[in-house]
């Protein structure tokens, strides 16, 4: 059997030599990008690699055209999962970096099997569709694509470099009111207005807003307000985005925004429905035990991340779902300054250029080496999922 030593030293130069191959499929992906659930180019040059490398690949898992999985291993021994990310934004390409996301978890895929050709266990790449909006991450764990996983591992490019990501629980609500028609000048008493029983719900969210936790929100906007000024809308709905530092706090809003809107239409004489209107995304829980390993492998590849700033929220993202059932790692590594952000312009020129690469790399050859030391070294895993155990317990 392989020590971890001589498994690190391997993947360290295969990881040399795949570095152009790796670039190559990075700057593909960053010319071509695709939006949620549309990335079939994307979904099969990522699968088609993975392919001519002896993994055994099932394309379209979770009932997803652009979902797949491959494998490599005899199944005997820990199973450790690497995330490719490869949906792009609406008219920003690739501004959040998933190209990169795909390539290191592509190049750690690669560098492992070269390093570990016979592994005990199994190396699982799970290709994950949409993620900007429509949560194929979420749609992956209730198929049961991560049953049995020890370790999920990914990486994603920022604007800082951080060991773990404070991501919060995030879903969008839709509420609608119903009244009853009327023409101002002609019948007025006899109109029940569904926008100003909207509105008023829009007043006193901003009223809980003042008093909510940090790193929690409720964000609305009105996507139907009636159709002449003229006439008192018999209906009007409103989509709100809520968050939550954790799921429990999530819940405790979407039962506000419920109450609310439920008072409102007593009080207006109107008939209120709530409907979600988009997959939950839980609450990040780290794997401290996995991201300080990570952490010291990306330190020998040449870059460095600490722990995150008190105070500052990245967001959501599916990768949550997966961390309440598996021990998971989401470490972010800048590739642009703090005074910057994704989403922009900027950051997709940046997820193609030479800060970019040199963060995938040096991710790719981390994913690598924590991936070994999950099959490695089982004690590892028995810790991470001690760690997940007490937070789940703690409503961490």
């Amino acid at each position: 059997m392989s020590t971890t030593a001589t498994v690190h030293d391997r993947i360290r130069h295969a990881a040399a030599e795949l570095a152009p191959r790796l670039w190559d499929v990075a700057q593909e992906l960053h010319r071509h990008p695709e939006l949620a659930f549309e990335e079939h180019r994307s979904a099969a040059l990522l699968s088609k690699e993975l392919d001519s490398e002896g993994f055994t690949v099932e394309r379209g898992v979770a009932g997803m055209e652009t979902a797949f999985t491959a494998r490599a291993g005899n199944g005997d021994g820990p199973c450790v999962a690497l995330l490719l990310e490869y949906d792009a934004l609406p008219d920003l390409g690739h501004a959040c970096g998933h190209n990169l996301i795909a390539g290191a978890g592509l190049g750690a895929a690669l560098a492992l099997h070269n390093a570990m050709p016979e592994i005990d266990g199994t190396l699982l790449v799970v290709g994950t569709p949409a993620e900007e909006g429509g949560g194929g991450k979420a749609i992956e764990v209730e198929a049961g694509v991560f049953d049995g996983v020890d370790a999920a591992l990914m990486f994603h490019p920022g604007v800082y470099s951080w060991s773990s990501a404070p991501l919060t629980a995030q879903v969008q609500y839709r509420v609608g009111f119903h009244g009853r028609a009327a023409h101002p000048t002609g019948n007025p008493t006899e109109g029940l207005d569904a926008l100003a029983a909207l509105i008023q719900l829009f007043n006193t969210v901003a009223a809980v807003q003042r008093r909510l936790p940090e790193g929690s929100h409720i964000q609305g906007i009105i996507t139907e307000g009636g159709r002449a000024t003229n006439i008192v809308p018999d209906y009007a709905e409103g989509r709100f985005g809520l968050r939550g530092i954790t799921g429990t706090l999530l819940d405790e809003l979407i039962a506000e925004l419920a109450r609310a809107a439920e008072g409102i239409a007593l009080a207006t004489g109107t008939v209120v429905e709530l409907t979600q209107a988009s997959t939950r995304y839980e609450h990040f829980r780290n794997s401290d035990v996995l991201s300080a390993t990570f952490a010291e492998h990306l330190s020998q590849a040449g870059m460095t991340v600490g722990e995150p700033t008190p105070g500052i929220y990245l967001g959501s993202s599916d990768i949550g779902n997966v961390s309440a059932r598996v021990p998971a790692i989401h470490p972010f590594v800048a590739i642009l300054g703090p005074d910057e952000s994704d989403h922009t312009p900027r950051f997709a020129e940046a997820a193609g250029g030479p800060d970019g690469r040199r963060a995938m790399l040096a991710s790719a050859e981390a994913l690598a080496r924590t991936a070994a030391d999950v099959l490695l070294r089982p004690e590892l895993g028995a810790r991470a999922w001690s760690e997940l155990r007490r937070k789940e317990a703690a409503g961490l």
